[in-house]
Protein backbone atom coordinates (compact mmCIF):
# COMPACT_ATOMS: atom_id res chain seq x y z
CA UNK A 1 0.00 0.00 0.00
CA UNK A 2 2.86 2.41 0.61
CA UNK A 3 3.49 2.41 -3.14
CA UNK A 4 0.35 4.47 -3.51
CA UNK A 5 2.10 7.57 -2.27
CA UNK A 6 5.55 6.88 -3.61
CA UNK A 7 7.03 7.99 -6.89
CA UNK A 8 5.36 6.76 -10.03
CA UNK A 9 6.82 6.17 -13.46
CA UNK A 10 5.00 7.00 -16.69
CA UNK A 11 1.73 8.45 -15.36
CA UNK A 12 -0.41 7.25 -18.28
CA UNK A 13 0.08 5.88 -21.82
CA UNK A 14 1.61 7.94 -24.62
CA UNK A 15 -1.69 7.84 -26.48
CA UNK A 16 -3.38 9.56 -23.54
CA UNK A 17 -0.65 12.22 -23.36
CA UNK A 18 -1.04 12.94 -27.06
CA UNK A 19 -4.81 13.16 -26.75
CA UNK A 20 -4.54 15.57 -23.83
CA UNK A 21 -2.12 17.88 -25.60
CA UNK A 22 -4.16 17.77 -28.80
CA UNK A 23 -7.21 18.83 -26.79
CA UNK A 24 -5.70 21.36 -24.39
CA UNK A 25 -2.22 22.23 -25.77
CA UNK A 26 1.18 22.18 -24.11
CA UNK A 27 2.26 22.74 -21.40
CA UNK A 28 -0.52 21.25 -19.31
CA UNK A 29 -1.18 20.36 -15.68
CA UNK A 30 -2.82 16.92 -15.50
CA UNK A 31 -4.34 15.46 -12.31
CA UNK A 32 -5.31 11.80 -12.00
CA UNK A 33 -8.51 11.74 -9.99
CA UNK A 34 -8.47 7.98 -9.44
CA UNK A 35 -5.00 8.14 -7.95
CA UNK A 36 -5.98 11.06 -5.72
CA UNK A 37 -8.99 9.17 -4.36
CA UNK A 38 -6.80 6.14 -3.61
CA UNK A 39 -4.34 8.28 -1.66
CA UNK A 40 -7.13 10.00 0.26
CA UNK A 41 -8.51 6.60 1.33
CA UNK A 42 -5.07 5.23 2.16
CA UNK A 43 -4.18 8.12 4.48
CA UNK A 44 -7.63 8.19 6.07
CA UNK A 45 -7.49 4.47 6.87
CA UNK A 46 -3.99 4.70 8.36
CA UNK A 47 -5.10 6.20 11.70
CA UNK A 48 -7.51 3.92 13.62
CA UNK A 49 -8.37 6.43 16.36
CA UNK A 50 -12.16 6.86 15.91
CA UNK A 51 -12.33 10.60 16.64
CA UNK A 52 -9.89 11.54 13.88
CA UNK A 53 -10.77 14.17 11.30
CA UNK A 54 -8.67 14.77 8.19
CA UNK A 55 -8.38 18.25 6.71
CA UNK A 56 -6.66 18.89 3.41
CA UNK A 57 -4.10 21.72 3.53
CA UNK A 58 -5.26 23.62 0.46
CA UNK A 59 -2.16 25.84 0.45
CA UNK A 60 -0.68 23.04 -1.69
CA UNK A 61 -3.42 23.13 -4.33
CA UNK A 62 -6.49 25.35 -4.46
CA UNK A 63 -8.26 24.03 -7.55
CA UNK A 64 -11.95 23.80 -6.61
CA UNK A 65 -12.52 20.60 -8.61
CA UNK A 66 -9.76 18.86 -6.65
CA UNK A 67 -10.99 20.27 -3.34
CA UNK A 68 -14.38 18.74 -4.13
CA UNK A 69 -12.76 15.30 -4.36
CA UNK A 70 -11.44 15.75 -0.81
CA UNK A 71 -14.89 16.84 0.36
CA UNK A 72 -16.46 13.79 -1.30
CA UNK A 73 -13.85 11.66 0.49
CA UNK A 74 -15.11 12.89 3.86
CA UNK A 75 -12.25 15.32 4.55
CA UNK A 76 -12.45 18.86 5.85
CA UNK A 77 -10.24 21.78 4.84
CA UNK A 78 -7.21 23.33 6.52
CA UNK A 79 -6.89 27.04 5.75
CA UNK A 80 -3.69 29.03 6.17
CA UNK A 81 -5.33 32.21 4.86
CA UNK A 82 -8.80 33.65 4.27
CA UNK A 83 -8.27 32.84 0.59
CA UNK A 84 -7.96 29.15 1.45
CA UNK A 85 -11.27 29.36 3.33
CA UNK A 86 -12.93 31.22 0.44
CA UNK A 87 -11.95 28.49 -2.03
CA UNK A 88 -13.08 25.81 0.41
CA UNK A 89 -16.51 27.37 0.71
CA UNK A 90 -16.76 27.56 -3.08
CA UNK A 91 -15.90 23.84 -3.19
CA UNK A 92 -18.86 23.11 -0.91
CA UNK A 93 -17.14 22.63 2.45
CA UNK A 94 -19.32 23.62 5.38
CA UNK A 95 -17.79 26.45 7.44
CA UNK A 96 -17.61 24.19 10.50
CA UNK A 97 -15.47 21.76 8.49
CA UNK A 98 -12.79 24.40 7.88
CA UNK A 99 -9.93 24.81 10.37
CA UNK A 100 -7.90 28.01 10.23
CA UNK A 101 -4.27 27.76 11.35
CA UNK A 102 -2.37 30.79 10.15
CA UNK A 103 -0.44 33.88 11.08
CA UNK A 104 -0.94 37.60 11.41
CA UNK A 105 -4.54 38.21 10.42
CA UNK A 106 -5.80 41.78 10.68
CA UNK A 107 -9.15 42.57 12.26
CA UNK A 108 -10.95 42.81 8.91
CA UNK A 109 -9.76 39.32 7.96
CA UNK A 110 -10.82 37.90 11.30
CA UNK A 111 -14.23 39.47 10.90
CA UNK A 112 -14.56 38.07 7.40
CA UNK A 113 -13.69 34.54 8.56
CA UNK A 114 -16.26 34.75 11.36
CA UNK A 115 -18.90 36.10 8.97
CA UNK A 116 -18.26 33.11 6.73
CA UNK A 117 -19.03 30.90 9.72
CA UNK A 118 -15.61 29.37 10.36
CA UNK A 119 -15.58 28.12 13.95
CA UNK A 120 -12.10 26.63 14.56
CA UNK A 121 -9.14 29.00 14.81
CA UNK A 122 -5.57 28.15 15.79
CA UNK A 123 -3.99 31.53 16.46
CA UNK A 124 -0.30 32.35 16.21
CA UNK A 125 0.33 34.69 19.16
CA UNK A 126 -1.12 36.20 22.30
CA UNK A 127 -1.50 39.48 20.43
CA UNK A 128 -3.61 37.68 17.79
CA UNK A 129 -5.73 36.33 20.64
CA UNK A 130 -6.32 39.87 21.96
CA UNK A 131 -7.30 41.12 18.52
CA UNK A 132 -9.54 38.13 17.92
CA UNK A 133 -11.22 38.66 21.28
CA UNK A 134 -12.04 42.28 20.42
CA UNK A 135 -13.51 41.30 17.05
CA UNK A 136 -15.47 38.45 18.61
CA UNK A 137 -16.85 40.51 21.50
CA UNK A 138 -17.78 43.41 19.25
CA UNK A 139 -19.97 41.53 16.78
CA UNK A 140 -19.95 37.75 17.20
CA UNK A 141 -20.49 37.07 20.91
CA UNK A 142 -23.80 35.37 20.10
CA UNK A 143 -22.18 33.08 17.50
CA UNK A 144 -22.05 29.30 17.98
CA UNK A 145 -19.39 28.15 20.40
CA UNK A 146 -15.96 28.52 18.89
CA UNK A 147 -13.08 26.07 19.01
CA UNK A 148 -10.19 28.36 19.76
CA UNK A 149 -6.60 27.24 20.10
CA UNK A 150 -2.97 28.17 19.61
CA UNK A 151 -0.31 27.13 17.21
CA UNK A 152 2.31 25.55 19.42
CA UNK A 153 5.93 26.69 19.59
CA UNK A 154 8.22 24.08 21.18
CA UNK A 155 11.81 25.01 20.25
CA UNK A 156 13.20 21.86 21.88
CA UNK A 157 11.28 19.82 19.28
CA UNK A 158 11.32 21.95 16.15
CA UNK A 159 14.14 24.43 16.70
CA UNK A 160 13.69 28.17 16.70
CA UNK A 161 10.57 29.21 14.82
CA UNK A 162 8.59 32.37 14.30
CA UNK A 163 5.38 30.37 14.43
CA UNK A 164 3.31 29.75 17.51
CA UNK A 165 2.93 30.35 21.24
CA UNK A 166 5.23 28.88 23.91
CA UNK A 167 3.82 27.09 26.97
CA UNK A 168 5.11 29.76 29.37
CA UNK A 169 2.63 32.14 27.70
CA UNK A 170 -0.37 29.90 28.38
CA UNK A 171 -1.39 31.23 31.83
CA UNK A 172 -1.65 34.82 30.64
CA UNK A 173 -3.38 33.72 27.45
CA UNK A 174 -6.00 31.72 29.39
CA UNK A 175 -6.79 34.81 31.47
CA UNK A 176 -7.04 36.99 28.35
CA UNK A 177 -9.34 34.51 26.61
CA UNK A 178 -11.59 34.37 29.70
CA UNK A 179 -11.88 38.17 29.70
CA UNK A 180 -13.53 37.92 26.27
CA UNK A 181 -15.78 35.02 27.23
CA UNK A 182 -13.60 32.55 25.31
CA UNK A 183 -11.79 29.32 26.17
CA UNK A 184 -8.61 27.87 24.71
CA UNK A 185 -9.64 24.36 23.70
CA UNK A 186 -6.81 23.07 21.54
CA UNK A 187 -3.29 23.17 20.20
CA UNK A 188 -1.93 22.88 16.68
CA UNK A 189 1.48 21.22 16.40
CA UNK A 190 3.36 21.86 13.15
CA UNK A 191 6.39 19.60 12.78
CA UNK A 192 8.00 21.43 9.86
CA UNK A 193 7.74 21.66 6.10
CA UNK A 194 8.10 18.44 4.11
CA UNK A 195 9.30 16.10 6.86
CA UNK A 196 9.67 12.51 5.59
CA UNK A 197 11.14 10.90 8.73
CA UNK A 198 8.30 9.11 10.53
CA UNK A 199 10.22 9.23 13.82
CA UNK A 200 10.26 13.02 13.66
CA UNK A 201 6.52 12.82 14.37
CA UNK A 202 6.23 9.74 16.58
CA UNK A 203 9.03 10.71 18.97
CA UNK A 204 7.35 13.99 19.93
CA UNK A 205 3.84 12.69 20.61
CA UNK A 206 4.26 12.36 24.39
CA UNK A 207 5.71 15.85 24.73
CA UNK A 208 2.94 17.40 22.66
CA UNK A 209 0.23 15.60 24.64
CA UNK A 210 1.79 16.67 27.93
CA UNK A 211 1.79 20.28 26.72
CA UNK A 212 -1.87 20.06 25.71
CA UNK A 213 -2.75 19.09 29.29
CA UNK A 214 -1.64 22.56 30.40
CA UNK A 215 -4.91 23.87 28.92
CA UNK A 216 -7.71 23.28 31.45
CA UNK A 217 -10.35 23.26 28.68
CA UNK A 218 -8.42 21.06 26.27
CA UNK A 219 -10.72 19.32 23.74
CA UNK A 220 -8.70 18.84 20.54
CA UNK A 221 -5.22 18.26 19.19
CA UNK A 222 -4.45 19.38 15.66
CA UNK A 223 -1.37 17.29 14.93
CA UNK A 224 -0.72 19.52 12.04
CA UNK A 225 0.87 19.27 8.69
CA UNK A 226 4.39 19.20 7.38
CA UNK A 227 4.04 15.58 6.26
CA UNK A 228 6.56 15.07 3.49
CA UNK A 229 6.58 13.32 0.15
CA UNK A 230 9.43 11.34 -1.42
CA UNK A 231 10.11 13.19 -4.65
CA UNK A 232 13.18 11.08 -5.42
CA UNK A 233 13.36 7.31 -5.77
CA UNK A 234 15.18 5.73 -2.86
CA UNK A 235 14.44 8.60 -0.48
CA UNK A 236 12.79 8.31 2.92
CA UNK A 237 9.06 7.62 2.71
CA UNK A 238 6.71 8.66 5.50
CA UNK A 239 5.10 5.57 7.09
CA UNK A 240 1.48 6.57 7.62
CA UNK A 241 0.47 3.26 9.19
CA UNK A 242 3.25 3.34 11.79
CA UNK A 243 2.45 6.97 12.58
CA UNK A 244 -1.26 6.20 12.89
CA UNK A 245 -0.71 3.25 15.19
CA UNK A 246 1.69 5.14 17.46
CA UNK A 247 -0.52 8.22 17.67
CA UNK A 248 -3.66 6.17 18.33
CA UNK A 249 -1.97 4.16 21.08
CA UNK A 250 -0.83 7.31 22.92
CA UNK A 251 -4.09 9.24 22.54
CA UNK A 252 -6.21 6.31 23.72
CA UNK A 253 -4.24 6.27 27.00
CA UNK A 254 -5.37 9.81 27.86
CA UNK A 255 -7.73 10.42 30.77
CA UNK A 256 -10.17 12.20 28.45
CA UNK A 257 -11.63 11.81 24.97
CA UNK A 258 -10.26 14.38 22.54
CA UNK A 259 -10.77 15.15 18.87
CA UNK A 260 -7.74 14.53 16.67
CA UNK A 261 -7.18 16.63 13.54
CA UNK A 262 -4.65 15.64 10.86
CA UNK A 263 -3.77 18.05 8.05
CA UNK A 264 -1.94 16.41 5.13
CA UNK A 265 -1.08 18.64 2.20
CA UNK A 266 1.56 17.56 -0.29
CA UNK A 267 1.48 13.98 1.02
CA UNK A 268 -2.12 13.68 -0.15
CA UNK A 269 -1.95 15.38 -3.52
CA UNK A 270 1.60 15.48 -4.89
CA UNK A 271 1.54 12.12 -6.66
CA UNK A 272 -1.66 12.71 -8.63
CA UNK A 273 -0.26 15.63 -10.64
CA UNK A 274 2.04 15.87 -13.67
CA UNK A 275 3.03 18.62 -16.06
CA UNK A 276 3.09 17.57 -19.70
CA UNK A 277 5.54 19.58 -21.78
CA UNK A 278 6.78 19.34 -25.35
CA UNK A 279 10.40 19.39 -26.47
CA UNK A 280 11.15 22.43 -28.65
CA UNK A 281 14.95 22.37 -28.81
CA UNK A 282 17.78 19.85 -28.42
CA UNK A 283 21.52 20.49 -28.39
CA UNK A 284 24.55 18.57 -27.19
CA UNK A 285 27.41 19.88 -25.08
CA UNK A 286 30.65 18.56 -23.60
CA UNK A 287 33.97 17.57 -25.09
CA UNK A 288 32.43 14.51 -26.70
CA UNK A 289 28.94 16.00 -27.11
CA UNK A 290 27.80 13.63 -24.39
CA UNK A 291 25.38 15.92 -22.49
CA UNK A 292 21.91 16.57 -23.85
CA UNK A 293 20.41 20.04 -23.34
CA UNK A 294 16.67 19.87 -23.88
CA UNK A 295 14.49 22.96 -24.17
CA UNK A 296 10.79 22.59 -23.38
CA UNK A 297 7.74 24.84 -23.59
CA UNK A 298 7.24 25.31 -19.86
CA UNK A 299 9.26 27.10 -17.17
CA UNK A 300 10.22 26.99 -13.50
CA UNK A 301 7.59 29.68 -13.01
CA UNK A 302 5.07 26.84 -13.30
CA UNK A 303 6.62 24.97 -10.37
CA UNK A 304 7.38 25.72 -6.75
CA UNK A 305 10.67 27.18 -5.63
CA UNK A 306 12.82 24.09 -5.08
CA UNK A 307 14.54 25.46 -1.99
CA UNK A 308 11.19 26.03 -0.29
CA UNK A 309 8.86 23.22 -1.26
CA UNK A 310 10.80 20.17 -2.38
CA UNK A 311 13.68 19.16 -4.58
CA UNK A 312 13.76 18.31 -8.25
CA UNK A 313 10.75 16.47 -9.57
CA UNK A 314 11.30 13.30 -11.56
CA UNK A 315 11.11 13.88 -15.32
CA UNK A 316 10.23 10.97 -17.59
CA UNK A 317 10.03 10.43 -21.33
CA UNK A 318 7.28 8.47 -23.06
CA UNK A 319 9.90 6.82 -25.27
CA UNK A 320 10.72 3.15 -24.78
CA UNK A 321 13.98 3.39 -22.82
CA UNK A 322 14.67 -0.32 -23.41
CA UNK A 323 15.36 0.50 -27.05
CA UNK A 324 17.22 3.76 -26.52
CA UNK A 325 20.30 4.44 -24.38
CA UNK A 326 19.99 7.03 -21.62
CA UNK A 327 21.98 10.26 -21.61
CA UNK A 328 22.79 12.81 -18.96
CA UNK A 329 20.25 15.52 -19.68
CA UNK A 330 19.42 19.02 -18.47
CA UNK A 331 15.79 20.01 -19.06
CA UNK A 332 15.54 23.77 -19.52
CA UNK A 333 12.56 26.12 -19.52
CA UNK A 334 11.45 28.61 -22.14
CA UNK A 335 12.85 31.79 -20.61
CA UNK A 336 16.28 33.43 -20.55
CA UNK A 337 16.43 33.17 -16.76
CA UNK A 338 19.77 31.47 -16.12
CA UNK A 339 18.28 29.19 -13.45
CA UNK A 340 15.35 28.05 -15.56
CA UNK A 341 16.18 24.37 -15.08
CA UNK A 342 13.28 21.98 -14.60
CA UNK A 343 15.72 19.15 -14.06
CA UNK A 344 19.50 18.72 -14.12
CA UNK A 345 21.50 15.60 -14.86
CA UNK A 346 18.36 13.60 -15.62
CA UNK A 347 18.74 10.24 -17.33
CA UNK A 348 16.68 10.50 -20.51
CA UNK A 349 16.83 8.95 -23.99
CA UNK A 350 17.88 10.93 -27.04
CA UNK A 351 15.06 13.38 -27.69
CA UNK A 352 13.83 15.45 -30.60
CA UNK A 353 11.41 18.30 -31.20
CA UNK A 354 7.82 17.30 -30.53
CA UNK A 355 8.63 14.57 -28.00
CA UNK A 356 6.58 14.72 -24.79
CA UNK A 357 8.00 14.78 -21.28
CA UNK A 358 6.14 14.46 -18.00
CA UNK A 359 7.29 16.25 -14.87
CA UNK A 360 5.97 14.06 -12.07
CA UNK A 361 4.58 14.75 -8.59
CA UNK A 362 3.45 18.31 -9.32
CA UNK A 363 0.05 18.04 -7.64
CA UNK A 364 1.39 20.02 -4.68
CA UNK A 365 2.97 23.45 -5.01
CA UNK A 366 2.75 23.34 -8.80
CA UNK A 367 0.00 25.65 -9.94
CA UNK A 368 -0.35 26.91 -6.36
CA UNK A 369 3.11 28.53 -6.55
CA UNK A 370 3.14 29.31 -10.27
CA UNK A 371 3.58 32.91 -11.31
CA UNK A 372 3.81 35.29 -14.25
CA UNK A 373 7.57 35.55 -13.86
CA UNK A 374 9.01 36.74 -17.18
CA UNK A 375 5.41 37.32 -18.29
CA UNK A 376 4.43 33.84 -19.36
CA UNK A 377 0.68 33.13 -18.99
CA UNK A 378 -0.06 30.01 -16.97
CA UNK A 379 -1.11 26.65 -18.47
CA UNK A 380 -4.50 24.97 -18.21
CA UNK A 381 -5.40 22.32 -15.65
CA UNK A 382 -7.15 19.06 -16.57
CA UNK A 383 -8.69 16.28 -14.46
CA UNK A 384 -8.24 12.73 -15.79
CA UNK A 385 -10.59 10.26 -14.13
CA UNK A 386 -12.28 7.02 -15.10
CA UNK A 387 -10.69 7.12 -18.54
CA UNK A 388 -12.19 10.54 -19.28
CA UNK A 389 -10.74 14.03 -19.07
CA UNK A 390 -12.17 17.48 -18.50
CA UNK A 391 -10.88 21.02 -18.20
CA UNK A 392 -10.81 22.35 -14.63
CA UNK A 393 -8.95 25.63 -15.25
CA UNK A 394 -8.62 27.49 -18.50
CA UNK A 395 -5.28 28.36 -20.07
CA UNK A 396 -4.42 32.00 -19.61
CA UNK A 397 -3.96 34.36 -22.53
CA UNK A 398 -1.70 37.38 -22.70
CA UNK A 399 -4.57 39.63 -21.62
CA UNK A 400 -4.11 38.22 -18.10
CA UNK A 401 -0.92 40.29 -17.87
CA UNK A 402 -3.00 43.49 -18.04
CA UNK A 403 -5.44 42.54 -15.29
CA UNK A 404 -5.94 45.38 -12.79
CA UNK A 405 -3.37 47.60 -14.49
CA UNK A 406 -4.38 51.23 -14.87
CA UNK A 407 -2.80 53.10 -17.77
CA UNK A 408 -3.65 55.68 -20.41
Amino acid sequence: MLAMIQIQQIPFPLETARELLASYRSPLYVYQGDRLRQTIDFIRNSIPYPRTKFHFASVTNGNVSLLQIFREGGWGLHANTPGDAFLGLKAGFLPEHIVYSGSNLNSQEMEQMLEWGVTTFNLDSVEQLKLFGKVYRGKFADSPQLKLGFRLNLPELTGESRIGVRPKEFPAAITIAKSFGLKLKGLHFYRGTGTNATEAFTQVIDKVLATCKLLPDWEYLDFGGGFGYAYKRGGAVFDWQKFGEELTRRVEKLDRKIDLIIEPGRAAIASCGSILTAVVSVKWQGEKQEKQIVGVDTTVANLSVRSVHGGDREIVSFKDTKKSPLHQTDVCGNTTYSRDYLGRNCQLPSLQNGDILAILDTGAYGYAMSSHFLHRPRPAEVLLEGGKHRLIRQREGYDILLNNQVFN
